[in-house]
């Protein structure tokens, strides 16, 4: 019987339109997945590879223990490094270790039956071939699905090329696959379009004509509230005639797609207006999706006013060009693969492609350092959700600022010549926070290892390097961050003598030193930071400081100072560093013996930190929740909670958290909960709490049921 728990195994996204036709080929890709590991569907852009690719793993996906697992890959820019991280992202995985993450995900994967879809591979190859021979190696249970423009080229790849749709063979047959696809889409674009018999001549030609590509279909659909069929037939005529002359896209080579798809993307692109063509162009620099304000930043000048993108947005999607995307924060748009690059094909011809991309990294550096500043404040969640809708577009920035040429020094504007330290540093909030650490550390150590002059942009990016390694526990790396952050310390001010200090900090912390960490944390606040807007540095030497406190057996001291933590934070609508206050607070009243107000702590420090995605945060709260709860002799509850917190810190790539006064605590109370139980009962609901769907067991964490009251 397929449970609950099963049915949601994966993260195939919705379809946004029906499948027409392919049942052949959707029973040949689930023929080729029963009897091999890999298979890659082929062939030219705009085929349908990645429409018939999610319709056959929604097909299959019952098939699978553990599901059916989707990871686009068209905004990965190649050689980025960020394929194991992305793929670790779209599982239920949060890498938080020091391990190579392809690594952590071949463990996880190994003991599970999944699918794995790797849609748009083309540009990838070579990152694919390694990150599929690894999990395929590691992972026996494993299948994958692959959509490409070429074949992997990999030992026991089977293939399957996609062809067009079939066209009408005669004027009069309806029931062609393209035909049916173009009447379908036209009654979605145009409202009240039915296709008559006395269209069936000139639909069938037009199918024809575009040979049965669907994206090619599908762009003319969108035409046909504008178009008769005849006229969009005469405007082919028309494009035919020019497709052998390069000249109006004035540059060398035409994009490298079949001829019907390069028919129907340049027609489409000339009877867009001269603006809605710049704008197609100058857009295809974004990765991901983007808002309205975002374009206007990134792609407004002289010659396409602010004022006009909005609207122009709107024209190019209801031609099909844009998808829009309705969000909670603000509608936004994105481009189809072939699309963006058809786009970017002719920024190069226009000659802006350096230059609007260095726009576009500028913008994404100018929102991370905002970020960077609001982000000890009120606003947290809303940056939260700004800044992971935003994820690929910063992975793009990045690339382009580790991998642009040196500009002339002249040409360098003011503040600009550490980009791809200053962003990734200025992103420290997003790697710390919203659950990116090893993501962060990569972008952080090619930043590093890009630019090593002595510089106050390195020294920040030391010391944002050290606030990821100490929750990711590699001591090694820690140390040797701290030491050159001190050796930098010497040439510059106050604030990176404070990033030393701060980094010297967490070196102590992890160590285990707890005499050395509260002398460390005292020296950051003997500071002035009271009289200045609040920051994080002084906030999370609070914390570690308190932390070490409450393991010295000083719990009184760490209330002292976790009471200064809470009032400043409320004073200024600060969530994230309270939370973690509230996680120490609660392990100082476990201590003292006050479990209900220990309760109360974790919970507070639970609510936030799974909203925010801080998985390291999340599994502390949860474990001194656990604590407190068999303290107070619920001990039914508190296995099932162990056992929730077990399942968390197995998605981190870890048995639990690593700092040995936690590793401590938990196993008293593991043994606690128990020996109180017997082994049978204690294994019931710990194997509960460890497999229940983990959103719906903290949900149930955060609302615990009351537990009966005892019959007299």
């Amino acid at each position: 019987m397929v449970t609950r728990r099963q049915r949601a195994a994966g993260n195939l996204p919705a379809e946004t339109t029906g499948l027409v036709g392919r049942r052949d080929e959707l029973a040949q890709v689930r023929r080729l997945l029963g009897r091999s590991r890999l298979v890659t569907l082929t062939g030219v852009g705009g085929v349908g590879k990645t429409r018939l690719a999610l319709r056959a793993a929604q097909a299959e996906q019952l098939s699978f223990r553990d599901g059916a697992w989707w990871l686009a890959l068209s905004s990965v820019a190649s050689g980025s490094q960020v394929l194991p991280y992305v793929l670790a992202e779209a599982l239920p995985l949060t890498d938080q270790t020091a391990r190579p993450v392809l690594d952590v995900v071949a463990e996880y994967l190994a003991g599970r039956e999944a699918l794995l879809v790797l849609d748009t591979c083309e540009h990838l190859v070579e990152d694919c071939q390694e990150l599929v021979a690894t999990l395929l190696t590691a992972a026996p249970g494993l299948r994958v699905l692959a959509t490409s423009r070429s074949t992997l080229g990999m030992p026991r790849e089977e293939v399957l090329t996609l062809e067009p749709l079939p066209v009408p063979e005669s004027d009069d047959d309806d029931t062609a696959d393209a035909l049916v696809l173009l009447a379908e889409r036209a009654a979605k674009a145009v409202p009240g379009f039915t296709l008559s018999v006395s269209d069936l001549v000139e639909a069938a030609r037009l199918c024809r004509r575009l040979e049965g590509l669907p994206l090619a279909l599908e762009l003319a659909a969108a035409r046909l509230g504008e178009l008769s069929l005849a006229e969009l037939n005469q405007r082919l005529d028309d494009r035919y005639a020019v497709l052998g002359n390069t000249e109006y896209l004035d540059y060398e080579a035409e994009p490298p797609w079949h001829q019907a798809l390069r028919t129907a993307i340049g027609w489409s692109h000339q009877l867009c207006t001269p603006a809605e063509r710049l704008l197609w162009a100058r857009l295809s620099v974004f990765a991901g999706s983007f808002d309205a304000e975002t374009a206007r930043q990134v792609c407004a000048d002289e010659h396409l006013p602010a004022e006009q993108i909005p609207r122009l947005l709107g024209t190019l999607a209801e031609k099909s060009i844009l998808i829009w995307q309705p969000a909670g924060n603000g509608d936004r748009h994105r481009m189809l693969d072939t699309i963006r690059e058809y786009g970017a094909h002719w920024l190069r011809g226009l000659g802006e492609e350096d230059a609007r991309r260095r726009r576009h990294r500028d913008h994404y550096l100018t929102l991370a350092r905002r970020g960077d500043a609001a982000w000890i404040g009120p606003d947290q969640f809303a940056w939260y959700d700004r800044m992971t809708a935003e994820h690929d577009n910063l992975r793009a920035a990045l690339d382009y600022s580790l991998t642009e040429r040196e500009p002339e020094p002249e040409s360098e504007p003011a503040g600009q010549g550490h980009a791809a330290l200053e962003l990734a540093a200025a992103l420290w909030f997003f790697w710390y926070a919203c659950g990116f650490l090893k993501e962060g550390r990569l972008y952080l150590d090619r930043a590093l290892a890009a630019d090593t002059a002595p510089s106050r942009a390195r020294a920040k990016a030391l010391y944002a390097c050290g606030t990821l390694l100490l929750l990711l526990g590699d001591l090694p790396a820690l140390e040797k961050c701290a030491a050159e952050c001190t050796a930098l310390a010497a040439h510059f001010g106050d604030t990176e003598r404070q990033y030393a200090t701060a980094t010297d900090l967490r070196v102590a912390a992890l160590r285990g030193d707890p005499v050395q960490t509260v002398s460390l944390a005292e020296a950051l606040l003997v500071t002035d930071w009271r009289e200045k807007p609040l920051t994080f540095l002084p906030l999370a030497a609070l914390v570690i400081g308190a932390h070490a406190h409450v393991t010295t057996g000083h719990p009184e001291e760490a209330i002292t100072w976790l009471n200064e933590l809470s009032s400043v934070c409320a004073r200024d609508g600060e969530r994230f560093m309270r939370a973690w206050g509230d996680t120490v607070h609660a392990m100082a009243e476990l201590v003292r013996g006050r479990y209900r107000a220990a309760q109360e702590h974790a919970r507070a420090a639970l609510l936030v930190n799974h909203r925010l995605r801080d998985d390291v945060g999340t599994g502390l709260a949860l474990e001194s929740l656990a604590q407190s709860v068999t303290a107070t002799g619920r001990h039914t509850e508190a296995a099932w909670l162990l056992g929730l917190t077990s399942q968390l810190w197995e998605t981190l790539g870890r048995a639990q958290a690593g700092v040995p006064s936690r590793v401590t605590a938990r196993q008293a109370c593991e043994q606690q909960t128990r020996t109180a139980l017997g082994d049978r009962a204690y294994e019931t609901a710990y194997r509960a709490g460890h497999t229940v769907d983990l959103d719906s067991g903290i949900a149930r964490a955060l609302n615990p049921t009351p537990t009966p009251a005892p019959p007299p």
